[in-house]
């Protein structure tokens, strides 16, 4: 496990979630902290505390996932002095067995799942390096005080993000 994306994940998640919840997808670059400072030195006083081995995120404003999150991926590139990439997205999720009751039409699936009484809001945030570390965290809206994490919680989106780095 690389402890520096990690960390960097759980940062970005707790700055994500001071905006609260409803949040649309954010991107963030991710360059390492010493390399940050060096390029930016009127910056050193605020980073003094942060690990130099660890990363520094910087948020990409000009990002709009739009309705298509993997096609809007599938056009990003990140130049080569950005060592890694973090997306925050959220999504709502049903138990499997209501799944079943889910209408074939896109529209209507969300309309359901987002009127559910059994839906579980979930707020996930990705990261991938270039080296080929990737982890993800995650929080549930109705059990805010607990932060899940995991290697492979979300594959095909670290794969996705991944290839952003390529």
């Amino acid at each position: 496990m690389n402890e520096a994306l990690v960390a960097a994940l759980v940062e970005v998640e707790r700055h994500v979630g001071r905006s609260g919840w409803d949040q649309p997808a954010r991107i963030f670059a991710l360059v390492p902290t010493r390399e940050f400072v060096a390029a930016e030195p009127s910056l050193a006083a605020q980073f003094a505390a942060a690990n130099p081995d660890g990363f520094t995120s910087i948020e990409q404003d000009d990002f709009h996932a739009g309705d298509e999150l993997a096609e809007t991926l599938a056009r990003m590139v990140w130049p080569p002095t950005v060592t890694g990439c973090v997306l925050s997205l959220e999504r709502a999720f049903l138990p499997a067995d209501a799944e079943a009751e889910l209408p074939d039409d896109p529209e209507q699936a969300a309309r359901v799942v987002a009127e559910h009484p059994q839906r579980l809001d979930l707020r996930v945030v990705v990261g991938v390096t270039r080296d080929g570390s990737r982890h993800a965290v995650a929080r549930i809206r109705s059990a805010e005080q607990e932060l899940l994490e995991g290697a492979e919680m979300v594959p095909a989106l670290a794969d996705a993000l991944a290839h952003t780095l390529e």
